[in-house]
Parts: C-alpha cells; structure tokens; sequence
C-alpha cells in the first residue's frame, strides 16, 4: 500500500463522504514519488511524506481560489492505495504530483488534514491571490508561503462526520 494525499476543500470533503468515493477521476494527487525522493535524497520516510503532504496543502488554496464560497480552510485526504501510475516523464525533480485514472472508493481515506479556524484569514489571502501567484508575483507568492507556517490538524476517518456537520454545508462554521 503507498499512502496518497488528495487536496480538496471543505465542501468537496463534504462531498466525497456522502458520496462514497473520491472523484471524478482524473484525479490530481501527491505522493512520495522517484521525483521527491530524488530531489530531497536526505529525508526519510516521514520527512518525504510530510513534504507530498505540503504540495498537496498548496494544491488545495488553488481549489479555494476556484471556490469563493468556501471556506478559507485547507483539506487535505490521506489515502491508502495499492497501485499509483509512474510519473509520464514530465514530472519536474522534487514534484510529488500524480494522476490518478481511478476514483478512490471512501474505504480507503486513512485520515484528512484541516486548517485550523485560525488558519482562515492567511489561507484566505493565499486564496484571493492565487492566480497573481501562479504569475510570480512576488506579495502574492509570499502569501501562498505564509501557509506553510499553518499546521494542518489530524482527523481520524471517524471524525470527519462530525468535523463536516460543525461546519455546515458550504463549510463555515456552524454558530
């Protein structure tokens, strides 16, 4: 089994539990591949995780930034998966980046990783400058960083439930 982490939202979250699978595939995922192996060659299993895990935090401000009404809160599913597809050869060194042909039943989410309530005002701007960034712009890529000094908290599988319900259906919490 190799452990995936596919960004998402709140109400993509949402989403994905009631429906009983992550998808529609093509799925963009991260993982530990030969690329982030490669490029960070000193660090273990746990650093390499952490830092797929990273990409895939990153990757999920650009699905807020193309959700407005979400909550400014990254998501990030852990997953288990048997067969990951090897990199097509256009995969830059240190890229974690994966496309998976599949869709990820819900069976095989191992955990999801959430912004704290407090996180929201930095992701929101890293959120709202998004595209500036995409761009190098230089104020906007610093916000984008800046949420890299927010720690995603842990959620078992049987927690999501109850993470989803106090956080209501576009993903704000519930008051």
């Amino acid at each position: 089994m190799m452990r995936i982490y596919v960004p998402s939202t709140i109400p993509l979250l949402d989403a994905a539990c009631h429906a009983g699978e992550i998808g529609p595939a093509p799925l963009t995922a991260y993982a530990v591949t030969p690329a982030l192996r490669e490029w960070y060659s000193g660090g273990d299993d746990e650093e390499l995780e952490y830092a797929a895990m990273a990409q895939a935090a990153r990757a999920s401000v650009g699905l807020l930034a193309a959700d407005p009404s979400a909550v400014r809160r990254r998501v990030v599913i852990a997953c288990e998966v048997g067969a990951v597809p090897p990199a097509d050869g256009t995969v830059e060194l240190g890229d974690a980046r994966l496309e998976m042909h599949v869709v990820i039943p819900w069976t095989k989410v191992a955990a999801v990783h959430v912004d704290a309530v407090a996180a929201a005002g930095v992701v929101g701007k890293a959120a709202d400058t998004w595209d500036a960034a995409q761009n190098g712009d230089e104020d906007a890529v610093f916000a984008l960083d800046s949420c890299e000094g927010e720690d995603l908290l842990w959620y078992a599988t049987q927690e999501i439930p109850d993470l989803l319900a106090a956080e209501g259906p576009r993903g704000g919490l519930r008051a």
